[in-house]
């Protein structure tokens, strides 16, 4: 009886946890909708942003900002590097955090981070890496979350406290799959537009309107890597809750098996008493 009830435990206890995965994976799966859904918006028009500066940047040679223009020694880099908000998502924020190690130590220049996310604080303490500073990031970020970053970043840059400035994310494949990459946010580097850019009228001149255009290319550039960081997030989360929801199922069914075999082995064992106890009377009589 000790055994059947330690059976009955054990099946309770998974039959909690699996009601706790499929909850989180349909957290996980509603979360990836809405991200989804804002990061094709916003990956459409980064683009058409970035086309557009290219365009205006191409026809002016001697067209110069701080935020195109590299700086003389490239002696330190900053990496905004874009971890989950928690855990349960499989390997996503590990295999990030490795190859941030990895970026940091073959690139051999003076770096430190950004941190946006809240998971792995006492593991980024272990790397030996510096965080400079750490930037808390919704589940679905917003264009405010967005351009208060990138005013970090750009302050960071103009003051000369980093030569370079490079987004860390995982970037999202497929819901099955993400690969973390390292971008180039500052200074701003473009492809070369058509050479149109001499054969616009601006309104009231170039330089104003290439600051608007380079801070919407920032902040857009910025909100589009994190929506698509927070869409990998989710998907990993709901693959992982998947698969731990599929794993209780098959635990549940072969702890249901033992049970039923104790059930039966315990009431061959009474019936095998009785038939003993009977026996025993009747040599008694």
């Amino acid at each position: 009886m000790a055994n059947l009830r330690k059976i009955h435990k054990r099946i309770k206890s998974v039959e909690n946890t699996r009601q706790i995965t499929k909850s989180m994976k349909m957290v996980a799966a509603s979360k990836l909708r809405r991200t989804q859904s804002a990061f094709g918006a916003q990956g459409e028009f980064a683009g058409r942003c970035e086309k557009m500066l290219a365009e205006v940047c191409s026809g002016a040679q001697e067209l110069e900002h701080p935020l195109l223009r590299p700086h003389k020694e490239k002696r330190t880099v900053c990496y905004v590097l874009i971890l989950g908000n928690r855990g349960l998502c499989g390997a996503y924020n590990h295999t990030l955090l490795r190859y941030q190690e990895e970026l940091a130590h073959s690139d051999g220049r003076d770096c430190f981070l950004v941190v946006c996310g809240r998971w792995g604080k006492d593991l980024l303490l272990g790397t030996g890496l510096s965080v400079e500073r750490t930037v808390e990031i919704s589940d679905t970020p917003t264009a405010a979350e967005a351009q208060q970053l990138a005013a970090g970043l750009r302050e960071i840059y103009l003051s000369g406290k980093a030569d370079e400035i490079r987004l860390v994310y995982q970037q999202y494949k497929s819901v099955l799959q993400q690969v973390p990459c390292s971008k180039q946010l500052l200074p701003i580097s473009l492809e070369k537009g058509r050479g149109e850019g001499s054969r616009y009228l601006f309104e009231p001149d170039r330089d104003s309107l290439l600051e608007k255009l380079l801070q919407m290319y920032l902040d857009n550039t910025v909100y589009s890597v994190l929506l698509e960081a927070r869409a990998g997030e989710h998907s990993a989360r709901m693959t992982a809750m998947s698969a731990a929801a599929d794993n209780t199922e098959e635990l549940i069914e072969e702890l249901t098996l033992e049970l039923n075999h104790a059930r039966q082995s315990a009431i061959t064992t009474e019936i095998s008493e009785i038939v003993g106890g009977a026996a025993a009377l009747n040599d008694a009589r």
